[in-house]
């Protein structure tokens, strides 16, 4: 890649998630060095700085759909920077924050380009509604709103400049594996595309290659959405989520996303549901997650082209 340039733009809100957390994330990041990783990696970092975030707290008002307003603002402020670093550097990361982040990073992108491919890398697949569910939590809901699946809040579907904002065949579910029975359902009503766990933990490099050499390039621009949900908690315990001895190690996720960036129409990297209070009390675990995500990019960064 020629261009070695990469825009920080924090996200750091947890409204749309089961509780709070997620909002420390950015600043947790940079204090572990990422900035300064990524430019050991020779790459030149513009850190645009957060969006207003917001600390999760209960909605009794709207139980199953908290905080649908400042979920919006979130997202329409992330939209806002995305759609202006479009005009100024080659690759974007976003940090979240919780999932619905993306919806923002959508709602940007759309403004550059409406031929977008996006891949879902998370255990879940965010299909649910306020009508499907009972919990109230918008980052588990985030594809079923950018695709305006029936039963969405439409002050979230009708962010970006179209309605729906993505159509069914511009999304890949990567390492998907928990369901409930309404995703399923919207998934084979709409012929969405995945690649189960099971098979990326067989062979992580394989399956993203497959998808970057097909899939993938019928797209102006790649986006890649990372909700670390999909990791084994007991093997890196930095999720929103506890599950234990369920989706991918670490490394199994490193080789998957060291093939998608590979990928030249690649254009923003978000990374979603981190709680740094999770890992270890001297921040290691941070640390750790850190120099790997700089590595893997630098690795992209400096290909030959």
């Amino acid at each position: 890649m020629k261009n070695k340039h990469i825009t920080l733009i924090g996200a750091p809100s947890s409204a749309g998630a089961y509780g709070p957390g997620q909002e420390k994330a950015p600043q947790a990041l940079r204090a572990a060095g990422l900035i300064e990783l990524l430019e050991a990696h020779n790459i030149r970092v513009s850190d645009q700085g957060d969006v207003a975030g917001f600390r999760w707290k209960v909605d009794r008002e709207h139980p199953r759909g908290m905080n649908a307003g400042i979920v919006a603002g979130v997202a329409n402020a992330v939209a806002e920077k995305v759609q202006a670093s479009f005009h100024e550097y080659e690759k974007i990361l976003v940090i979240g924050g919780d999932c619905t982040v993306e919806l923002g990073v959508i709602a940007g992108c759309l403004h550059r380009s409406e031929n977008i491919g996006l891949v879902y890398i998370d255990l879940d697949t965010d299909l649910n509604t306020p009508h499907s569910v009972e919990d109230g939590a918008f980052d588990w809901m985030g594809v079923a709103h950018l695709l305006n699946i029936e039963g969405t809040e439409k002050k979230l579907a009708s962010l970006g400049k179209r309605i729906p904002m993505l159509h069914p065949a511009q999304v890949h579910f990567f390492a998907n594996g928990n369901m409930t029975g309404f995703e399923k359902a919207v998934i084979h009503q709409h012929n969405i595309a995945e690649t189960p766990v099971r098979e990326v933990e067989a062979d992580p490099a394989g399956t993203a290659g497959k998808i970057c050499n097909g899939w993938a390039r019928s797209f102006d621009h790649l986006l890649i959405h990372l909700d670390v949900d999909v990791l084994d908690y007991v093997d890196m315990p930095l999720a929103e989520n506890y599950r234990r001895n369920q989706g991918l190690k670490f490394d199994q996720l490193m080789l998957a996303l060291g093939e998608f960036l590979k990928t030249p129409n690649w254009r923003v990297l978000t990374i979603t549901e981190i709680n740094p209070d999770h890992g270890e009390n001297d921040g290691s675990t941070l640390r750790m997650f850190s120099e790997r995500l700089a590595k893997v990019l630098g690795k992209a960064f400096n290909a030959p082209d």
